[in-house]
């Protein structure tokens, strides 16, 4: 906190306006003219009273927002993203003077989606919630669809906005059209839990609860409105407020009865397989599972939506999977976020229809947080599977009781048949890694440059270094997965979860944000569409030093629309040949190294030529050393 001034601020400005009153009434005296005639005293009334002239109060010397700061503080914020909002300006004014700018430290963004974006990818390192201040309504709608994310992608984030909700005390003009009655309507059929605090110890009893809401599985977004009358008015100086300690729940674990049952159908199984979701969010939880995996040598289909499994264990089976599940006998599903069509086959046909692929008989397990919250508007929840058990619990705290099961389950005879079991999944997995380095190969040379030939060059470049790959992996057809080794749980983030566009670049940066204390390099195949969405990060990530390498996948287009549209071409046999049609990025092409080089970025390309891709990436990745962000623009195939 900056040092008090020495003279009081308040005396200063009253003598200052008292003395310019002075002064103003002697100037009206000096110029006044005398009266044409006396009147007679009798004639005299008495003169009416006056109040004294009063001063403005202009200053105040502690405010609400001042212990909202020390609310924020408490809870262990190392930043709050936002975008500026006069509804904010009593926290944002406290956040950088009373609380120093450090923990929280002010990330300034562009647009509030890319505030809320970042904080999702934040999370997805740290596994903690980032801080979003968002303007009123206006900014809240803005953000709404980074939000969206999260909640679809069960990511904490901790979301304030600013509100006046007195509507006398509102400015004339554009802060009405910037208030609103219910703020957290906007958004409250997906985020987990919202308040509006009226006063202070209310605000400090919402803001530890909100905190612990969005931390309990299945975790969320939460929303806090801060009204501007509580961030800005007074509060007297001996003025002493409780913030309440915080204790974070555990997360549910699975009853041991169920636990136990679901042990019996695995150790009994002669083909089970064990699919992973949102399944693991700490090293420790990729450690049960990789335990559970080894002790019944059961193959893993990781479906990528966390890093759950390593890519190169021999029980990785994840590129045979649809097989494996065909064959299976006993399916244990850990936080999937669609069990319905992980065992089912859909034909997206004008007659749209589907079926399923498990065995007669197979045994359905699933062990979820998904059971224990849902909400109806969105339905980002699925078909519904009939699964034979289903245990309504955080996967990851359920593994440890549930290795311990199955473990004292296994006797020498089905130890013997396991490991048989595992030699075989060895095998095919082998096979698949030769396969997919020989399949890299095809159109190695070729321009537009492969997303095979790409994944590749920056494999080769970041493999000896302590990575970590913040961006989705499908617009990349998944090669990266297939051809780089992941074995640490920061190493791969998933997907954005409602799948909105917008959130690839920020929810990147906020990721390198977490991943930079620890000196990790952060890097991201980034696309195209998704970058014109919200270029204004590339500023935020030079502004604040934020150290990522995105690798622009620049196929011009927003390729799945267009797939969808030839797909819908084909159906009503008119050819695909206006498909690129309101689907491109084309007439004129985005220059995306210019465009960084404007944001103050480091930026090469377009490359267009898969010689020149190598060199271009040892470069960048010099300058992220530095503690720079990078871009390089690739002119690449659609997919």
């Amino acid at each position: 906190m900056p040092k008090k001034l020495s003279f009081d601020r308040r005396k200063f400005l009253t003598g200052a306006a008292g003395g310019m009153t002075g002064l103003v009434a002697g100037k009206a005296l000096a110029g006044a003219q005398p009266p044409a005639r006396a009147e007679s005293a009798s004639k005299r009334t008495a003169p009416a009273e006056v109040d004294p002239p009063s001063v403005d109060v202009l200053t105040v010397d502690r405010s609400g927002s001042d212990f909202m700061v020390d609310v924020i503080k408490s809870l262990g914020f190392e930043y709050i993203a936002s975008n500026p909002g006069s509804s904010f300006r009593g926290l944002h004014e406290s956040i950088i003077n009373y609380g120093g700018n450090a923990a929280p430290e002010f990330i300034t963004c562009c647009h509030e989606e890319s505030a809320a974006a970042l904080a999702h990818g934040y999370s997805k390192i740290e596994g903690k919630p980032m801080c979003v201040l968002v303007h009123s309504d206006v900014g809240l709608q803005h953000a709404s669809m980074a939000i969206f994310n999260a909640y679809c992608d069960r990511a904490p984030m901790y979301v304030i906005a600013g509100n006046t909700l007195d509507a006398t005390q509102r400015r004339p003009g554009v802060e009405w059209d910037h208030s609103v009655e219910d703020a957290a309507a906007l958004v409250r059929d997906f985020v987990k839990w919202d308040d509006l605090p009226i006063s202070l110890p209310h605000f400090a009893e919402s803001a530890v609860r909100a905190y612990k809401i969005a931390m309990t599985p299945p975790t969320m977004p939460v929303l806090i409105v801060a009204d501007a009358g509580l961030q800005e008015d007074p509060i007297a100086a001996d003025a002493r407020f409780r913030i309440p300690k915080l204790v974070v729940a555990m997360p549910p674990q699975g009853d041991s009865g169920s636990v136990a049952e679901a042990a019996k159908l695995l150790v009994a199984a002669e083909n089970p397989v064990i699919i992973a979701g949102r399944a693991t969010r700490t090293p420790a939880g990729m450690a049960h599972l990789i335990e559970l995996a080894e002790a019944l040598q059961a193959p893993v289909v990781d479906q990528g939506a966390r890093m759950n499994f390593p890519t190169r264990h021999p029980l990785n089976q994840t590129e045979g999977g649809r097989a494996l599940i065909a064959g299976a006998d006993v399916i244990l599903g850990l936080e999937l976020t669609d069990f319905w069509g992980t065992v089912h086959s859909y034909r997206d046909q004008v007659q749209r229809t589907s079926k399923s692929l498990i065995l007669e008989g197979a045994k359905l397990v699933s062990i979820s947080t998904g059971d224990l919250y849902a909400k109806g508007n969105y339905q980002d929840i699925q078909r519904y599977e009939e699964v034979d058990l289903a245990i309504a619990a955080d996967a990851e705290t359920t593994l440890p009781s549930l290795v311990e099961a199955v473990k004292s389950l296994i006797s020498n005879d089905r130890k013997n048949t396991f490991q048989e079991r595992g030699s075989k999944f060895a095998d095919e997995h082998q096979k698949g890694w030769d396969r997919a380095r020989s399949e890299a190969t095809y159109g190695w040379d070729s321009s537009p440059i492969s997303i095979a030939r790409l994944s590749s060059e920056l494999w080769a470049q970041i493999k000896s270094e302590d990575w970590s790959l913040v961006s989705s992996v499908n617009p990349a057809s998944r090669w990266p997965l297939r051809l780089w080794s992941f074995d640490k749980h920061y190493q791969y983030i998933g997907g954005s979860g409602g799948e909105g566009q917008g959130y690839g670049a920020p929810a990147s940066a906020g990721a390198a944000l977490a991943n930079k204390k620890h000196g990790r390099l952060s890097v991201s195949i980034q696309g195209d569409g998704d970058l014109m969405y919200a270029p204004g990060i590339l500023w935020t990530m030079a502004h604040h030093r934020i150290p990522l390498l995105s690798v622009v996948q620049n196929n011009r287009a927003y390729h799945q629309e267009l797939m969808h549209v030839q797909r819908m071409a084909c159906r009503h046999n008119r050819g695909i040949t206006r498909a690129n049609i309101g689907t491109t990025i084309q007439d004129p092409n985005v220059d995306y190294a210019k465009v960084a080089q404007g944001m103050g970025v480091y930026a090469e390309g377009p490359i267009t030529d898969p010689n020149n891709l190598a060199p271009a990436i040892r470069r960048a990745i010099e300058v992220v050393k530095r503690g720079a962000p990078a871009l390089i623009d690739v002119i690449t195939e659609p997919r």
